[in-house]
């Protein structure tokens, strides 16, 4: 016997209350791959869409081994402690093979697991990052409807995921090491180009002064490259997410940026283009759906394939056949 069908409007109300079972329910519908349930999650947002937009929205990236788990456990316990309420997402391109474990990243955030006021999500397991960037679009909208002021999102995977979360936030924070030999090295222009502050974790005992000298490195090689926004510098910082010092200032940066992009009409501007990008994510995710759920066309594909790679068939004319057989 099916699930009974569930009851958008009813689903809003407990949300607007905050009811956190809810959250989880709804939540689940926005990730399910179910065509109805993702036609009742589009249409559960469209009727939340109103109390939304109004969180302070902040992406977290770094190389493994930076920090970011520790990090957003010691900002987002700071931030419950002056009665924000937090909700902690992920971007994971990989979790369609690894699967996302909860369990995972509560213990990995062990203070901020705990804390009533703080809501700890993994990423869907979806086949396309945008799929993947789109859920959590949705996700972060929900929780927002729920009550959540602050939302973090985190970078679990590599490579275009960051371009994703600098995507769907306000502010991006970009996480480096200390002493990890020519710290030069470690910078991806691609990734430096889309922070909002850079921040070097684990300036505490014996790594402050290597610390402070990373700092200095990335300071003079964002001299070099274009600012994301034409109204903020990105700052570079120190700090240690063990000991807590320095995390306070992480806020701070975080509400001055917004509170200057504000003043120049560039966070609205921001939040427009985000809107725009999410619309095209989804888009290019349904498309994508469409390849694998099509089953005269999943079965055209391996020929189709096998010619383009024996060179027999052009990739462009494979386009046009797979674009026909869509009709796009």
């Amino acid at each position: 016997m099916a699930a009974p069908f569930p009851d958008i409007r009813s689903l809003a109300r407990a949300l607007r209350a905050g009811d956190r079972a809810t959250l989880a329910r709804a939540i689940t519908l926005v990730e399910s791959k179910r065509a109805d349930h993702q036609q009742a999650a589009h249409r559960l947002v469209q009727e939340l869409l109103a109390e939304t937009g109004k969180a302070v929205r902040v992406g977290i990236t770094g190389s493994p081994g930076v920090g970011k788990s520790t990090t957003i456990d010691a900002l987002g316990t700071h931030l419950t402690e002056k009665g924000h309420k937090v909700a902690v997402l992920a971007v994971d391109p990989s979790s369609a093979r690894t699967g996302g474990s909860i369990l995972g990243d509560k213990t990995r955030m062990a203070r901020l697991a705990t804390v009533p006021s703080a809501f700890i999500r993994p990423s869907p397991a979806a086949g396309t990052l945008g799929g993947v960037a789109a859920k959590t679009r949705e996700t972060m909208l929900i929780c927002e409807a729920a009550g959540f002021d602050v939302i973090l999102v985190e970078t679990v995977g590599i490579g275009q995921s960051e371009t994703a979360v600098a995507d769907m936030t306000d502010f991006f924070l970009v996480l480096m090491l200390p002493g990890a030999g020519d710290e030069l090295q470690g910078i991806k222009k691609g990734v430096v180009e889309l922070a909002d502050m850079i921040a070097v974790n684990k300036a505490d005992g014996d790594n402050i002064k290597r610390a402070k000298a990373a700092a200095g490195e990335y300071r003079a090689a964002l001299h070099i490259l274009t600012p994301r926004s034409a109204t903020w510098g990105p700052p570079v910082t120190t700090y240690s997410a063990l000991t807590g010092e320095g995390v306070a200032q992480l806020w701070a940066q975080v509400l001055a940026h917004r509170q200057q992009l504000s003043a120049s009409g560039e966070f609205a501007a921001r939040r427009r283009e985000q809107q725009v990008k999410w619309m095209w994510a989804m888009l290019e995710d349904r498309v994508h759906l469409r390849l694998k759920s099509d089953a005269k066309l999943k079965a055209r594909l391996p020929a189709i394939e096998k010619s383009v790679a024996e060179g027999t068939l052009a990739p462009s004319l494979a386009v046009d056949e797979i674009a026909t057989a869509l009709g796009v």
